[in-house]
């Protein structure tokens, strides 16, 4: 019996020997210069006398103080197999690669960052590469996810497979759905499952295929369920969800009415929305759409656009029918959200157009009508889904971070000021991002079988990456660019939401100001003016990689920052900052507690809206559950697409929390330490805050009909035990974590 993700628990003591290995490929400068013959001749002789290439490592994480606070230095470590025949370096040989093995401990020395390197011959050479071949402590955790990830891809989903084809395929009711949380589902043993065992180190899949006995799937229960088991089915938590769920970073201020398309008119025509007052007229609390607008009480979450171009090639797939949709909210005087209109549009072919055959429902709560209304909800959901998984998760935090990982690694020395602050937000985002390529979002992978895209999952976020903008990835920047927010300078942050009950904007934006005020604390230490900064070769050398090769495709926008002023330079690190930690965090941590009970975010959708007089209708009104189930996810998708929810909304046990970092000893300057003592002070007071508002009645948007507090942006600085690991739903890891 297991959860899926249990493998990543209690493995922490693997690669903490005494010895690291490593390689070292050496270009000779003499290579093609038959003049230096004598020194290539007499490098022989040196190595012999014990002479020759070696190298020490320098942590960047343990200080020698009786070495002027520098990085503590290690043992000098000779290159082997300097003189094996296919070593041997005769002049015509470009470059050689050697082993070498460093005595070093971890747990006493720390993460390398720098290297010694000495050369003891008489010929010169140059060191193109050197490379470890072990992973540290702190990256444990992406290794453990490889392996989670393999197993799952390469046992646990065939083996479900299996099993959906031995047996009726799908779910038969809400009830039959809980029995994954409640007794389980008996996967059969399959071969595959036997390959996993022989395959992985028994300590990494014992607890997630056992051996011997029964392959039980049995999941936790998501905490959309936990309290009420049909709260999910309620309008409130359906509109709740869109402020403080998995993807609340979708709603707008609605501006204009009926809302307006910009899509291309040459190419789809008009795509206005269909929705009228007389659709929302009723439920505006005695407003008009005018009064309604003006007072800022009309909210969308608006997905036609986003997905229109791509609904012909999704719906040509076997068993795809999405719709593109247009959800409308309106803001009622206790300051919760009310659903009024969905719009489902679908592409419709006329001539050289394609425009769209919309339908609007509104709420209604009885009778096939009321399942109509449950199925038009779902709708809007599976766009939710598959919107928050590829472009607010995958594109937003995990891709848009690499090429800012890649130029500090490449551009900013280890010693640099603005390398020590951005350095702990990058922790695990490469080896992370590399596994996800390998089993995620690669083609055919788990995410092209479980999110309604499928093969244009990737086509669809690289075309959303054209419009993607730096400088509004800010907190205050977003929610003010979707109408959420006005500048306010009176306001504690400087922006007042519009919506005061808004939970991850809420508490985002005490988040963002204290990242905000520690990165200006720190860099105002090493940047006291605007020259100081421009000055600066290797920061220009960063931000020009940054712009030019890393966003090369995005270089020329007006928009980017010129790196010309300390003002520039604070928003930019606050900015990265917010996306590696917290941004990360509140799409990621609650895939599972929201999505693990997939009729409340299923991740596909397989036929269209029921018509009267149609069999399908006939059994929505015969079965209601079993026609809305099989209007969603297929069981074989579910099964898989909630057990890797499982393994991606965990906390590791090794979790570095915002306000924290891994080594006390990560600088010598005492200034800088003192301002982050205060960061994680201001992070702890925050945290007192958050659970002070869950707890005020008044606030219905922190709980909901669920009860399920809102806690992804609680920053658990305050937990320095290590023990908040697994399915908390809570904590704003330093960097991309899972």
């Amino acid at each position: 019996m297991f959860g899926v993700g249990g493998i990543v628990s209690d493995l922490t003591g693997g690669l903490r020997g005494p010895h690291l290995k490593g390689s070292v490929v050496l270009m000779r400068k003499n290579a093609l210069d038959f003049n230096d013959f004598g020194a290539t001749v007499m490098d022989g002789v040196t190595e012999l006398l014990g002479r020759g290439v070696t190298c020490q490592l320098i942590s960047s994480t343990h200080v020698d103080h009786n070495n002027g606070g520098r990085g503590k230095v290690g043992a000098e470590a000779n290159l082997e197999q300097w003189l094996l025949p296919t070593n041997l370096p005769f002049i015509t040989t470009g470059e050689n690669k050697f082993a070498v093995t460093f005595d070093w401990s971890v747990d006493k020395l720390g993460v390398p960052g720098a290297i010694i390197v000495k050369n003891n011959h008489a010929a010169e050479f140059f060191l193109k590469t050197i490379t470890l071949d072990e992973l540290f402590g702190h990256l444990k955790q992406s290794d453990f996810l490889g392996y989670t990830l393999k197993a799952l891809v390469d046992g646990i989903i065939p083996a479900i497979r299996t099993y959906v084809d031995l047996s009726p395929g799908e779910f038969d009711s809400f009830a039959d759905i809980l029995k994954l949380y409640e007794g389980g589902i008996k996967l059969p043993n399959i071969p595959a499952l036997e390959e996993v065992r022989k395959r992985f180190p028994l300590q990494l899949v014992k607890d997630l295929i056992p051996m011997g006995g029964d392959f039980l799937l049995k999941l936790p229960k998501p905490q959309i369920i936990k309290a009420d088991e049909k709260a999910w089915m309620t309008d409130e938590e359906f509109a709740r969800e869109m402020l403080a769920g998995v993807n609340p970073m979708m709603i707008k201020r609605l501006t204009e009415f009926p809302p307006k398309s910009t899509l291309d008119p040459s190419k789809y025509g008009d795509h206005t929305s269909t929705i009228t007052e007389a659709h929302i007229g009723k439920s505006l609390e005695g407003l008009t759409v005018e009064q309604a607008l003006a007072g800022n009480r009309l909210y969308i979450v608006d997905q036609h656009d986003n997905l229109m171009p791509f609904l012909v090639d999704i719906n040509n797939l076997d068993g795809s029918f999405v719709y593109a949709t247009r959800t409308l909210l309106f803001l009622r005087g206790d300051g919760t959200l009310a659903p009024v209109a969905i719009e489902l549009s679908s592409p419709l072919i006329q001539g050289d157009l394609t425009t769209a055959k919309s339908t609007v429902y509104t709420p209604q709560h009885a009778g096939v009508e009321g399942w109509i209304w449950q199925l038009a909800k779902a709708y809007a959901s599976v766009n939710d889904y598959g919107w928050h998984q590829l472009i607010s998760h995958w594109l937003n935090t995990h891709a848009v971070m690499e090429p800012f990982v890649i130029a500090t690694n490449r551009q900013l020395s280890v010693t640099h000021p603005v390398y020590k602050l951005l350095h702990p937000h990058y922790r695990d985002t490469m080896n992370i991002n590399a596994r996800a390529r390998g089993l995620l979002i690669n083609a055919g992978g788990v995410i092209e079988m479980t999110v309604f895209p499928r093969k244009h999952a990737m086509p669809m976020s690289s075309m959303v990456y054209k419009n993607w903008n730096f400088t509004e990835q800010a907190l205050p920047d977003d929610l003010i660019k979707r109408g959420m927010a006005v500048e306010d300078p009176s306001s504690p942050h400087k922006v007042r939401l519009l919506i005061e009950d808004y939970p991850y904007a809420a508490d985002g934006l005490a988040v963002w100001h204290a990242i905000e005020q520690w990165v200006t604390e720190y860099l105002t230490i090493y940047y006291p003016d605007d020259g100081v900064l421009q000055g600066d070769v290797e920061l220009q050398a960063w931000w020009k990689e940054v712009r030019e090769v890393g966003h090369g495709d995005l270089k020329d926008a007006a928009w980017w920052p010129k790196m010309q002023t300390v003002a520039e330079l604070i928003k930019a690190c606050a900015t990265i900052i917010w996306t590696g930690s917290a941004l990360h965090a509140a799409v990621n941590f609650g895939q599972y507690p929201y999505s693990g009970y997939h009729p409340n975010k299923p991740s596909a959708s397989r036929r269209p809206m029921p018509a009267p007089g149609s069999e399908e209708y006939a059994l929505l009104e015969r079965d209601p559950e079993k026609a809305f189930i099989l209007t969603i996810t297929n069981q074989f998708q579910a099964l898989v697409g909630i057990s890797l929810m499982e393994i991606l909304s965990k906390h590791s046990s090794d979790e570095v929390y915002l306000g924290q970092h891994d080594t006390p000893a990560w600088t010598s300057d005492a200034k800088a330490q003192e301002a982050f003592r205060r960061f994680g002070a201001r992070l702890e007071g925050i945290e007192k805050q958050v659970v002070a508002m869950n707890g005020d009645p008044r606030l219905k948007n922190r709980t909901g009909p669920a009860k399920f507090p809102y806690m992804l942006l609680y920053p658990n600085t305050s937990d320095h035990t290590g023990q908040a690991e697994g399915l908390t739903a809570r904590g704003i890891p330093n960097s991309i974590s899972i």
